[in-house]
C-alpha cells in the first residue's frame, strides 16, 4: 500500500496539466504518518508522500554557495512522472523510485497511479492529511 497526501496529488496534477504537451519529473519525499494532521487512522511509521522537489530548483543558490536545493536532506523515496502521450505505466525511460507515481490526461486522481520500482502496481490510497509546517530559520 502507497499513501500520499490530497494535497500532494492536487499540486503534482496541476504541475503536470500545465507541462503538457511536455512531461514533469519531481522527486517525492515522504513524512511518518504520526506527524501529520489528519493520519491518525494510519500507524504512526507509516510512510506518507507529503513532499516533492522539483529538478533545478535552486540552481541559483547551487551556483553561488554549492548546495543542493533541490533534494531534501534526507533522500527522496518517490518519483512522480507525467506521461502527456503515454499509458498509465511505468515507460523504461522513467528513473524509478521506490515508488514511482504516474499520471496520464486527463489530469484527474483517478488518472494517477504508483508503481514499484519493478513496475508492479501497486495500491494507492490519498489520505486527507496536512504535512507539519516548516519554517526556515
Amino acid at each position: 500500500m502507497v499513501y500520499v497526501t490530497r494535497g500532494l496529488v492536487t499540486v503534482l496534477l496541476e504541475l503536470a496539466r500545465e507541462a503538457e504537451p511536455g512531461e514533469v519529473t519531481a522527486n517525492l519525499a515522504v513524512t511518518p504518518a504520526g506527524e501529520l494532521s489528519g493520519a491518525e487512522s494510519l500507524p504512526a511509521d507509516v510512510p506518507v508522500f507529503t513532499d516533492f522537489y522539483l529538478p533545478g530548483s535552486g540552481g541559483a543558490v547551487d551556483a553561488v554557495f554549492g548546495v543542493d536545493l533541490s533534494t531534501p536532506s534526507r533522500q527522496t523515496q518517490g518519483r512522480f512522472v507525467s506521461h502527456p502521450q503515454g499509458e498509465l505505466a511505468v515507460s523504461r525511460t522513467d528513473d524509478l523510485h521506490e515508488a514511482v507515481f504516474v499520471a496520464v490526461p486527463p489530469w484527474e486522481e483517478a488518472n494517477l497511479a504508483a508503481f514499484d520500482r519493478r513496475g508492479r502496481r501497486r495500491d494507492l490510497t490519498v489520505v486527507d492529511a496536512e504535512p507539519p509546517q516548516e519554517s526556515i530559520s
